[in-house]
């Protein structure tokens, strides 16, 4: 495997040792979202939209679940960024089929993005996109694709697999990236191994494309949420969290 370890200086590459202290990801600032319906072929797919509280127009971030569904920890999420500033809408992608087809879930998030820009609270200028495990991959897949997206935040992530429909590997397309991407991903991580991450940030430095990546020590696949379906409340879970946050109101806010 190429040596990342002298990555170009847009590369942030940080190990931290994880650790069981508690933290508020999963607690603060936590509000009620409302579910919408967003037609895409043919079809009517459910999506949790949350926003803030004060008027005005906001930038908006596109959240795809993981494999195992829209479960309450994201919704959590999603409030809590919300009370930072941005309309989240999380789309469930796995309404109709459990691995429906790339093209299925790009035509929804497509449609998704074009529901936000009928929003009055949305600034259609600025949407971004973040997503956690099979939603990791297609984060790096449809960022490249969708130039409706500003920045993306994939959250151990695929980048060459198919995925369960055994679709394009999101790879192939980095010569499309033009946005900004935040990669976080763990060690530990057995689904989608470490050294895959570390090979497609040598792709990506090579195509010239930036992004950032944040790598925690001793991290498993899918750290953000439990077993029970909510957030986990780590101070690695804060500070992953956090750095998604500040990477949007870099990209997104600070635009």
């Amino acid at each position: 495997m190429r040596s990342v370890i002298l990555l170009a200086a847009v590369v942030s590459l940080l190990l931290l040792v994880g650790s069981a202290g508690a933290a508020d990801v999963g607690t603060a600032g936590v509000r009620n979202g409302t579910t919408v319906n967003i037609q895409s072929g043919g079809q009517s797919y459910p999506a949790y939209i949350t926003m803030p509280d004060d008027g005005g127009s906001y930038p908006a971030v596109v959240l795809i679940h993981s494999f195992n569904g829209l479960e309450e920890g994201y919704r959590v999420m999603a409030d809590r960024l919300a009370t930072e500033g941005f309309v989240v809408i999380a789309p469930e992608w796995q309404t109709f089929e459990e691995a429906p087809a790339d093209n299925v879930t790009e035509a929804l998030v497509r449609d998704t993005v074009a529901y936000l820009e009928t929003r009055p609270e949305v600034n259609s200028s600025s949407i971004g996109l973040t997503g956690f495990c099979a939603g990791g991959r297609y984060t790096m897949l449809f960022l490249p694709r969708i130039e409706e997206f500003s920045a993306g935040v994939a959250w151990y992530g695929f980048p060459y697999s198919g995925g369960q429909a055994n679709g394009t590997p999101p790879a192939e397309f980095i010569d499309n990236i033009t946005g900004p991407m935040l990669i976080i991903h763990g060690t530990a991580d057995q689904a989608s191994p470490v050294a895959d991450i570390y090979r497609y940030a040598t792709d990506l430095d090579e195509a010239g494309k930036y992004f950032e990546l944040k790598v925690y020590q001793g991290e498993p696949h899918g750290f953000m949420i439990g077993e029970d379906g909510e957030l986990v409340e780590t101070s690695v879970a804060e500070s992953a969290y956090q750095e998604m946050v500040g990477f949007f109101n870099k990209r997104l806010v600070g635009a």
